[in-house]
């Protein structure tokens, strides 16, 4: 029979097909197989109106068969076949699935359905193989047809003997090159990998002839390499079944089968959605961070499956970045699948399954939270940064969703609290909810901007990740209590009575306090006599938007160098070192005016964890001091 050509808009096709619009050849066994699992569907479904046709299910079966010697792949399926016509009109032009026609024809019923919604998936066989023979003998028929074909060229249709009903695919691999090894696809160990990895699920059996290594009968202590017929596919995929049957350890090993993780997941959710949209999910929520979680390699996402057979194994799209952590699937009847089952539209399916998914894993955390702290805390040791940058991220827009699954180290319960914890004890004359920042719980301890806070009995956050200000400036309040840092300039705790000590105190001591200005020069914004000091002689007040830690972090990223904190330097009155510096400026001595206003600049430097601008010149100046 002479070769029939491809349509020009065919050809075009099956060329793109080809060479760019799968990123990974091993996926042409999956869309075969696939075909296969449909032409089983379809008997089902004739069955369900046809008396005279029964429909059990232990007669059906995809078979892969390697034969290294003739560099062949064969597929065979035991479904309904396609007749001459329907070889041509399904292969003969890309893009005309009998599936996608056969599927607006019938409903789904007992959890079949049809995968296939376009018949290009088969084409993705020209990636590994130079020809392609399909063999069928279609239900009703006694005729059989082959279908060949060597690519774009064209394809022929000839009758052929066929004992049964369904079809076999047959691959002629192409040759090996320094690039890709078509060989791997006759190796067992390879072709199993594949069939576990994108097919595990179908619900017939995938059934090839394995090597297994026994102990030999007459000698146990001997081994023998045996051939046996398996079935690799688990069929039956744990999201399918009723969540009464699945225990614990079901969850636990379905995690490791993924490799998910190598830690045990903390908290598993099985959501099965049978509304607006209909999908099947299982999540985790790791206990430990992955190694590579803060790197470029990292990839988030879910495995998302289209009626069991997994179509991404990363799905982006379905998390948002603040639950990256999360591992698992989903596994959807409603997906729209455009050209090629790796490539999604992004359709408002997509996007409703992913607004249920952030709304599940953020209640169960809340949940979490409520059952179990130890565990929570645990999690949150390991992902509690992630949930700041959701609360900082897209300008906000999270902030509310995520404020409730905060913590942050306590001053007075000396263990991490969440923000509802804090305000609940709060005195009713407290204003603000007060946090210091620093590098770690220790060195916050230390810090003299919160004497007064402390002396006054209020709690304060501790912050000791470069993220926790600038969420905390994101969120700006929490039920309805603004945030307050102890560094800042106005604490809100003094009454009139303090601030008219104050205000005497600044106007007695406004002309040293302008000569140190003088001598700072553009370093400080001012300088005044501390509210908030009681032991320490000095330190740093900030006003404006970035305080001194966020000038830190700022000032580490790119092309941001000269971010600097409006800072204001505090002097303790009733500090010894003042009366020696305002002795000196009543004597009129400038030059250990100088001094003392240089070295309380410099310690309020250190005490911040700033660097000192001329250590050279600050060590002559404690060594000056000490002479």
């Amino acid at each position: 029979m002479a070769t029939k050509e491809f349509k020009a808009e065919s050809k075009k096709l099956l060329d793109m097909m080809i060479h760019s619009i799968y990123s990974q050849k091993e996926i042409f066994l999956r869309e075969i197989i696939s075909n296969s699992s449909d032409a089983m569907d379809k008997i089902y479904y004739r069955a369900l109106t046809d008396d005279k046709l029964d429909f059990e299910k232990d007669n059906y079966s995809i078979e892969i068969t390697p034969d290294k010697d003739k560099r062949t792949l064969t597929i065979s399926d035991t479904g309904i076949g396609m007749t001459e016509e329907e070889l041509e009109a399904n292969l003969g032009t890309i893009a005309q699935s009998g599936s996608l026609k056969f599927k607006t024809e019938n409903e789904s019923k007992d959890n079949h359905d049809i995968i296939g919604q376009f018949g290009v998936g088969f084409y993705s066989s020209f990636m590994v193989a130079d020809k392609v023979t399909v063999i069928s003998k279609a239900l009703d028929s006694d005729q059989a047809y082959k279908w060949e074909s060597e690519g774009a060229d064209g394809y022929t249709i000839t009758p052929v003997e066929k004992n049964s009903v369904g079809t076999d695919i047959i691959l002629e691999l192409k040759e090996d090159t320094e690039d890709e090894k078509y060989s791997e696809y006759l190796e067992e160990y390879r072709l199993r990998q594949i069939i576990k990895k994108y097919s595990d699920f179908i619900r017939y059996p995938i059934k090839m002839e394995v090597t297994e290594s026994r102990p030999k009968k007459d000698n146990e202590k001997e081994f023998e390499e045996v051939k046996e017929v398996q079935t690799i596919n688990s069929m039956v995929p744990i999201w399918r079944k009723n969540k009464s049957e699945l225990k614990d350890e079901d969850y636990e090993n379905f995690y490791m089968e993924k490799h998910y993780g190598f830690d045990k997941p903390l908290r598993y959710i099985n959501i099965q959605a049978d509304g607006m949209v209909r999908y099947h999910a299982i999540l985790y929520i790791p206990e430990s961070i992955p190694f590579d979680y803060y790197s470029k390699e990292y990839e988030k996402g879910l495995e998302l499956y289209s009626n069991g057979v997994m179509i991404m194994e990363k799905c982006a799209d379905l998390l948002p970045d603040y639950f990256s952590f999360v591992k698992g699937m989903v596994d959807s009847e409603d997906l729209s699948l455009n050209i090629s089952r790796e490539i999604l539209q992004q359709d408002k399916q997509l996007k409703l399954i992913a607004k249920n998914i952030d709304h599940k894993i953020r209640k169960e955390l809340e949940k979490l939270l409520k059952e179990d702290r130890e565990k929570y805390e645990t999690f949150y040791k390991a992902f509690g940064r992630q949930l700041k940058y959701g609360v900082y991220s897209d300008y906000g827009q999270h902030k509310d969703d995520l404020q409730n699954l905060l913590m942050f180290y306590s001053s007075k319960e000396k263990k991490m609290v969440t923000l509802d914890e804090y305000v609940s004890r709060m005195p009713e004359e407290q204003k603000y909810i007060y946090y210091a920042v620093g590098e770690s719980n220790e060195k916050i301890d230390k810090l003299p901007q919160t004497e007064l806070v402390a002396d006054k009995g209020y709690e304060m956050l501790y912050f000791t990740e470069d993220i926790d200000e600038f969420a905390i400036k994101m969120l700006i309040k929490y039920k309805e209590k603004d945030f307050k840092s102890v560094s800042s300039s106005d604490l809100g705790i003094e009454d009139d009575k303090d601030k008219k000590q104050d205000e005497a105190e600044e106007k007695a001591n406004k002309g040293l306090f302008d000569k140190m200005k003088d001598v700072l020069t553009d370093k400080v914004k001012g300088v005044r006599a501390s509210k908030r000091l009681k032991s320490y002689p000095v330190c740093f007040a900030t006003e404006g938007e970035v305080s001194i830690e966020m000038e830190k972090v700022l000032n580490q990223m790119p092309n941001n160098e000269n971010v600097k904190a409006d800072k204001i330097l505090e002097i303790n009155t009733n500090h010894n070192v003042f009366k020696s510096l305002k002795a000196a400026f009543d004597l009129n001595d400038q030059p250990k005016v100088d001094l003392y206003t240089n070295l309380l600049y410099n310690q309020a430097l250190l005490i911040e964890g700033l660097p000192v601008q001329d250590p050279v010149a600050f060590s002559n100046s404690i060594c000056e001091l000490m002479g």
